[in-house]
């Protein structure tokens, strides 16, 4: 979870969250940047919405729970930046990343979620996002995240840029547990993490609110691309993958 500190879920706070959210912030008098903040739990949503709002350069101009309800507070609120996290009701967060960067090209996104830097980091800039940042950050480093994103800038770890540089200098692609982020697809990509995590395919289809079939397919897709022959191997091979990472919770 977030660092948020003490006491950002009072009831006063999640009065004036939801006011903001509601009615709106006039960001433009007041010459502070619009943040929408897109995540499926309304504790770390109301949570970082305190903590931003606390700036004095910065305003929460929107929450979303949705990719959907996300694109409607675009259009309403004219957020300077948005915040995502990578797993959303329904959806990947990282497709909401691509459709923002092919509605809004100009419209900067900062990915921040629990899943590790080594597993999404580059896969949220390859989506169009500006910068990448774990849960487990502290705040200053996500208000530096915010503010670089905003200047323009891209926004990863030191750990993570300095991982990055390297495979760009030997031309290496980004790899996790023996094989390259590109074979797997987003989705599947955090069904493996979930399984690596402890979590069922029902735990996981709970989660997003999807069939246990529709889970069963992404599995049935990750044992084709990783040769795997049963779920057993599937599963061995879910628990190896997340030992340098974050498990799915």
């Amino acid at each position: 979870m977030f660092r948020m500190g003490r006491g950002f879920l009072s009831s006063c706070c999640l009065g004036r969250v939801t006011f903001t959210f509601m009615m709106g912030c006039n960001v433009t008098e007041t010459g502070k940047k619009g943040i929408l903040i897109v995540d499926d739990h309304p504790l770390v949503r109301n949570g970082l919405a305190r903590t931003v709002g606390q700036e004095s350069d910065l305003s929460v101009c929107g929450l979303a729970e949705s990719a959907e309800e996300a694109l409607i507070a675009i259009k309403q609120h004219k957020p300077d930046l948005i915040i995502v996290d990578i797993s959303l009701k329904g959806s990947s967060g990282l497709d909401l990343v691509r459709e923002i960067k092919r509605l809004y090209p100009d419209l900067p996104t900062l990915v921040l979620s629990m899943h590790a830097e080594e597993f999404y980091a580059e896969r949220a800039l390859h989506a169009g996002a500006r910068g990448y940042i774990t849960k487990e950050s502290p705040i200053e480093n996500l208000l530096d995240a915010i503010r670089r994103v905003l200047n323009l800038g891209v926004y990863v770890s030191d750990a993570m840029a300095g991982k990055m540089l390297s495979r760009m200098s030997t031309g290496a692609k980004g790899d996790a547990g023996g094989f390259t982020e590109d074979v797997l697809t987003d989705r599947e990509m955090e069904v493996l993490e979930c399984l690596g995590g402890g979590m069922t395919t029902r735990d996981i289809a709970e989660k997003w609110g999807r069939s246990i079939r529709t889970v069963e397919t992404h599995c049935a897709n990750i044992k084709r691309k990783l040769n795997l022959d049963s779920a057993r191997e599937l599963l061995q091979r879910a628990i190896q993958w997340v030992q340098a990472g974050t498990p799915c919770k």
